[in-house]
């Protein structure tokens, strides 16, 4: 794939070895080609962000993740805050990737989160915690970074918890980072329950953030930006961070076909 500009990401750690056999366990992507650039697969209980803008394929990632997960026996959940589960389900199959025997073997869960509904954060977080999942999807974190926040009250610095909603709105003259708050309170939930998560996220043209809401980026383990290069008709895939992993920077040359994702 020609020359390679390679680095370690910056939070390398003694984890980088397990006690089993010297070696970071790794969790397989399903996207050909993917797994050779970044050590094996994604860190085991790492949070992984994918961005892009619409149509880069972040959901058909999303597929291929829960789908390789289903092949070695491990239970997947996939919430959904833009699309209805029968549409994303169908879109799976046309891909080759037909989630309903796991549905029925309850080893894959699909679940839509209405993000109008009052109680939002605490049905996604009880779902995440309380189903012993190997493999977790969130597609997309960019509605819940976006929402107003309302809570009881803030007092004497107190620690703040977004899950307690009423009918007042947030100060308007608070320093609080109330985006910030929505997106930790989601990554708490994700690393509490030490799976293996990926979490999407919209991505303009032209941006020169990893994600829409510029915040992401830096409390997960992980980067991949899905593009495009028009000059060249080509789509691209770029991994910019990977928790203890030796990986290139470069643009990598993609494909979407039947199969999903794959490296060309």
């Amino acid at each position: 794939m020609g020359s390679h500009i390679s680095h370690w990401d910056d939070t390398l750690s003694e984890e980088i070895y397990s006690k089993q056999d010297g070696l970071m366990s790794r969790v397989k992507t399903g996207v050909e080609g993917l797994d050779s650039i970044i050590g094996g697969g994604l860190p085991e209980k790492s949070i992984t962000l994918v961005s892009g803008p619409p149509g880069s394929g972040k959901s058909i990632l999303s597929f291929q993740f829960l789908y390789e997960g289903i092949k070695s026996g491990e239970n997947g959940l996939f919430l959904t805050l833009d699309k209805k589960v029968n549409g994303l389900l169908t879109q799976a199959k046309k891909l080759g990737f037909d989630f309903q025997p796991a549905l029925e073997e309850k080893l894959v869960k699909f679940r839509f989160l209405n993000i109008n509904k009052k109680l939002i954060y605490e049905a996604m977080v009880n779902e995440i915690l309380s189903g012993g999942y190997d493999r977790i999807v969130l597609d997309s974190i960019t509605p819940l970074s976006e929402m107003p926040i309302y809570v009881n009250s803030v007092e004497n610095n107190s620690k703040l918890d977004i899950s307690i909603v009423n009918s007042e709105e947030f100060p308007s003259n608070t320093n609080l980072p109330v985006r910030r708050l929505h997106i930790q309170y989601i990554m708490n939930a994700l690393e509490a329950s030490e799976s293996a998560s990926v979490v999407t996220s919209e991505l303009p043209m032209g941006s020169s953030l990893l994600s829409r809401d510029g915040i992401s980026e830096f409390l997960v383990d992980g980067v991949i930006i899905l593009g495009f290069d028009p000059t060249m008709d080509r789509r691209k895939l770029s991994v910019m961070k990977m928790r203890n992993t030796k990986h290139t920077l470069k643009p990598q040359d993609i494909e979407i076909s039947e199969g999903g994702i794959r490296f060309i």
